[in-house]
């Protein structure tokens, strides 16, 4: 593995290892470097403090932040993540997470499964899901990726986007189809978004995977930009559309209430 000594500061090397270290040990300086007082962290900062490449630790928080132990800012900064906040008050002996409770009631609120997922770049990560109580199972899963334009959680994310950001995003991934319900034009998602924002949430009716629809709306961090969002999955043969969007009250209740913790 390389080290890349010759990117580290003088005088961080010491013992029998240089301070660049493993893999491991830089992406354990770098989330520590991260959880320091002061936070939001630039990505400058952040790379000095842990002594790692400035390069190699924009790499290891773009890994971080897609795992959900670090949270991505504006301007290139970086702060805790609920993966890890989980983590410190488990540790600390404290109540388990806000998050899992949250997500809980909405749960139980819904009967419906649920997924919460962050946003990195041109998709969404899930890293939390609770099954409802229905006689059938999706087949997502924790750590996997997923569209924005599909997806429920990730058109509230893009509808909270600037405009011209949502288009650099098309322009770089595209819109590919995976439904026959799925929007593959801008000026189709662009309308859709406008109505995601009038009534503040998104739905999936079909467009990421047949007989699957689900409600979304976006999570949004401290400084206004969403950071992920929620989402109330159902069956198409077994919930309609109108007692989907029913839940709509429920599902923003929670994405206000985790609005402080992620």
């Amino acid at each position: 593995m390389s080290t890349d000594v010759d990117e580290v500061p003088d005088g961080v090397r010491s013992g029998r290892t240089s301070a660049a270290g493993s893999a491991l040990e830089k992406s354990l300086r770098v989330l520590e470097a991260v959880a320091a007082p002061g936070g939001p962290h630039r990505l400058t900062d952040v790379a000095t403090a842990a002594a790692v490449p400035k390069s190699s630790t924009f790499r290891i928080l773009a890994s971080l932040v897609e795992q959900g132990f670090v949270r991505q800012e504006a301007e290139s900064r970086y702060g805790v993540g609920p993966r890890l906040r989980g983590l410190s008050a488990l540790v600390g002996g404290g109540e388990p997470p806000s998050i899992g409770r949250i997500l809980g009631e909405l749960r139980e609120n819904t009967g419906q499964t649920v997924h919460l997922a962050l946003h990195s770049g041109e998709t969404i990560t899930y890293i939390r899901k609770l099954e409802g109580d229905q006689p059938f199972h999706t087949a997502s899963r924790i750590g996997m990726r997923m569209p924005l334009h599909t997806t429920a959680i990730g058109k509230s994310i893009l509808a909270r986007l600037p405009a011209d950001e949502v288009r650099d995003l098309i322009a770089t991934a595209g819109l590919p189809r995976r439904t026959p319900r799925t929007l593959t034009t801008a000026r189709a998602l662009h309308a859709q978004l406008a109505e995601v924002r009038a009534r503040g949430y998104a739905v999936d009716d079909e467009e990421n995977e047949p007989t699957i629809r689900c409600i979304g709306a976006a999570v949004l961090g401290p400084s206004g930009r969403p950071v992920g969002g929620v989402s109330v999955t159902t069956v198409t043969f077994l919930v309609s559309r109108e007692e989907i969007e029913a839940y709509a009250p429920a599902l923003r209740a929670a994405t206000e209430a985790l609005t402080p913790l992620l």
